[in-house]
């Protein structure tokens, strides 16, 4: 355990926090909406003030980077310890659009605070997050006595997030170097709830794809020519029943190929949580569970592959009837992937698969749109294990673990750099990332400063790198 002693840290958190509330207040104020190309200028005011900030709280280095898009941030704070190991943390500060009519009760780019809630647009997504670093480095170093952290530390703030990270892959690339590290934080995640915080350990990547199926040249009578003649139609309609097996598994050869299967351990752990499932129903605005036979919804949340049906066309959508056998049809296909799945080997198996399931007289065109691939942190891995007693300290309580379902950029620093991803983050699902009303929770904003500030020193003093 880190020596950084408690009362310290939260001596220094607590005679700042106003400060610390106030400047954060001030960069909400900005609304970057990346989406929104008439918001560009604010994009980069963020980034600009971000990287102010940065400067002023100690970072020697804190730089615009540019992209073909909006800019991102990076900083850097060398250690000065030739064996500390380096950390790259990872957030964003653009954010989703909002408007006071979308259902906010203020204006969302106007923070306010009411019961210990900080309400405003990027409050938990996710500038907030990313902030709370600044603050807790320098809790840090004031408990410590130190002048530079422990540990060499780096960030990465993106602009782009909320619009697909069309630029990110390029840029890190492009800067791998500078951003060499032995692992990344993503502080863009949340906790299980206020009263279970929780350490993420992965997420599934994400491949998706469009289906083109061709018939006849044109729409054509389905008196003289159906039933003679193969349906686009029916065709999309029979690759989407195929999809999975009476066990709602995915019948594409290949498709499970490298799974890394959960551990009895893992399976542990995830039935530790507090899980309602009928409460769990409402918020998917759903009325039963269905997946994979033999897996937990957890488990099929987030430990095992899907394959979605998005979206599935073709022929007359009109009033009445129109009897017709349809010239097109479509098929839209998302497939969430776990870690020891390959992207690029799951798409050869899906067009291999439609390839092999049409008939003659079919002419079919997949898209794929890009791929993300899955990322996973051993529980075993000694910087989880920092990760796990930051927040212990700074909560008090035991840390239990989740992994994230969706999809995000945090595989592509893993890809690139080559070096394990970590999640820290304090947001609760009561949040409402992208929502109207989006908050945080002050008390959890500041365990996440707390956090950060034991986390750098038990880094240098419990991992080794090799």
């Amino acid at each position: 355990m880190s020596t950084t002693p408690d009362s310290a840290v939260r001596a220094y958190i607590t005679s700042h926090r106003d400060t610390f509330l106030e400047d954060l207040a001030d960069w909400l104020r900005i609304p970057s909406v990346s989406a929104d190309p008439d918001h560009s200028a604010d994009v980069r005011r963020s980034a600009e003030w971000l990287a102010a900030k940065l400067t002023a709280t100690g970072f020697p280095t804190a730089e615009i980077w540019e992209t073909d898009g909006l800019p991102a941030v990076f900083a850097e704070w060398p250690s000065g310890d030739p064996s500390a190991p380096t950390v790259l943390v990872y957030g964003h500060h653009d954010v989703q659009p909002a408007a006071r009519e979308d259902g906010w009760h203020t204006d969302p780019f106007a923070p306010q605070t009411v019961d210990g809630k900080l309400y405003a647009r990027g409050a938990a997504d996710d500038k907030g997050q990313v902030f709370f670093h600044t603050l807790g480095v320098r809790a840090h170093l004031a408990a410590t006595g130190r002048t530079a952290p422990a540990v060499n530390l780096k960030l990465l703030i993106e602009g782009e997030e909320e619009s697909g990270s069309p630029n990110f892959p390029a840029l890190i690339t492009r800067h791998a170097d500078r951003l060499a590290c032995d692992t990344v934080i993503v502080s863009d995640t949340g906790m299980w709830s206020e009263d279970t915080p929780t350490v993420c350990t992965g997420m599934r990547g994400l491949t998706d794809c469009q289906i083109d199926l061709y018939g006849p040249d044109q729409d054509i009578h389905s008196g003289s020519f159906g039933g003679a003649v193969p349906n686009p139609a029916t065709e999309a309609a029979r690759l989407a029943a195929a999809l999975h097996d009476t066990d709602r598994r995915v019948t594409i050869p290949g498709f499970y190929d490298g799974v890394i299967e959960l551990t009895d351990r893992e399976r542990e752990l995830f039935a530790e949580l507090p899980f309602d499932e009928a409460a769990w129903l409402r918020t998917a605005h759903s009325h039963a569970t269905l997946g994979e036979a033999g897996s937990t919804t957890l488990e099929r949340l987030w430990a095992r592959p899907t394959a979605e049906v998005n979206g599935i066309g073709g022929g007359y959508q009109g009033p009445g009837g129109k009897t017709i056998v349809p010239s097109t049809a479509q098929l839209k296909l998302s497939f969430r992937l776990v870690a020891g799945q390959d992207t690029d080997t799951v798409q050869k198996s899906v067009r291999d698969w439609v390839a092999a399931r049409l008939p003659a007289g079919i002419r079919h065109e997949i898209t794929f749109w890009g791929a993300t691939r899955p990322c996973l942190t051993p529980l075993d891995h000694p910087a989880l294990q920092s990760v796990v007693r930051a927040m212990g300290r700074a909560f008090g309580q035991q840390i239990r673990f989740t992994r994230e379902g969706g999809s995000g950029p945090a595989a592509d620093l893993q890809d690139v750099l080559g070096v394990p991803v970590l999640f820290l983050g304090i947001s609760v699902p009561s949040d409402g990332w992208h929502a109207p009303n989006e908050k945080v929770e002050l008390d959890l904003l500041m365990k996440g400063v707390e956090t950060a500030a034991h986390l750098w020193g038990d880094l240098a003093e419990n991992w080794h790198v090799a």
